[in-house]
């Protein structure tokens, strides 16, 4: 059997079981492996958030008080670097104990500490569901405090905090000016106020991070993003570790 059939017959067997193949590049003329920069990172492509440069030691701070894994955790801070140079604040909805708050807290420290982050929950677990839409029930994720979450998030000087149901919580803030905003709210409807409220008020360059959006446990999150954007500029970019980025590109 020729090299090149045996290859195709290979892979396609591989990507049947769900895998994907890679090969190591070799120089063409000595034969020898080429010496890839970073090469501990690359698992087998590179995964700069299994360590990484400066992120660990945010992720560090992350990882303490959150259920959302290092590679998500990864999209948070490079678009939270990347939103230093947009125009508003930082928003999170659904902050549980507090864990992706502290790293984004943070950064905004070391890097745009002008800027503020806004949290939102009810600090006291989930609210009311709706069974045709969500899996989660009432007072899920209710092993927090308001108290225990400012405890781990610091940086008082430049966090503001919102007690209390989406949309509720958002009263007041109808001039806000938002570059970034990371959704993590599990139910439909909270997702979908979220939508209403946050991207009519994201600057041009701006964006949001649904986290749940691919989370089969979470499957009103993704029917919530999916009916807001419909027919508008703004088409949810989906990534392989279940969250789905939409970035404001015009303003209308």
């Amino acid at each position: 059997m020729p090299v090149r059939i045996l290859k195709r017959v290979l892979r396609t067997t591989v990507s049947l079981l769900g895998f994907d193949l890679y090969r190591i590049p070799r120089q063409a003329s000595t034969g020898r492996e080429l010496r890839i920069p970073d090469a501990e990172y690359y698992q087998p492509l590179f995964s700069p958030w299994m360590g990484y440069g400066e992120f660990s030691k945010y992720y560090d701070l992350a990882k303490q008080a959150t259920l959302v894994s290092a590679d998500r955790c990864w999209v948070l801070y490079a678009l939270c670097r990347q939103s230093i140079f947009v125009e508003g604040n930082i928003w999170e909805c659904g902050v549980y104990r507090g864990g992706t708050a502290a790293m984004l807290a943070q950064i905004l420290h070391d890097y745009s500490p002008t800027k503020r982050l806004h949290l939102f929950d009810t600090f006291e677990g989930m609210p009311e569901t709706d069974r045709a839409s969500d899996l989660h029930e009432k007072g899920d994720f209710s092993d927090t405090t308001l108290e225990k979450v400012r405890q781990h998030v610091k940086h008082a000087d430049i966090t503001e905090y919102h007690k209390g149901l989406i949309p509720d919580a958002f009263a007041g803030l109808e001039r806000s000016v938002i570059a970034f905003a990371h959704v993590d709210v599990d139910i439909r409807q909270s997702v979908a106020d979220c939508c209403d409220f946050i991207f009519p008020r994201l600057s041009v360059g701006g964006f949001i991070v649904f986290d749940d959006y691919g989370f089969p446990g979470c499957p009103g999150s993704r029917q919530a993003v999916d009916a807001y954007f419909s027919g508008r500029s703004a088409v949810p970019l989906v990534l392989p570790t279940g969250q789905a980025v939409v970035f404001k590109s015009t303003s209308y």
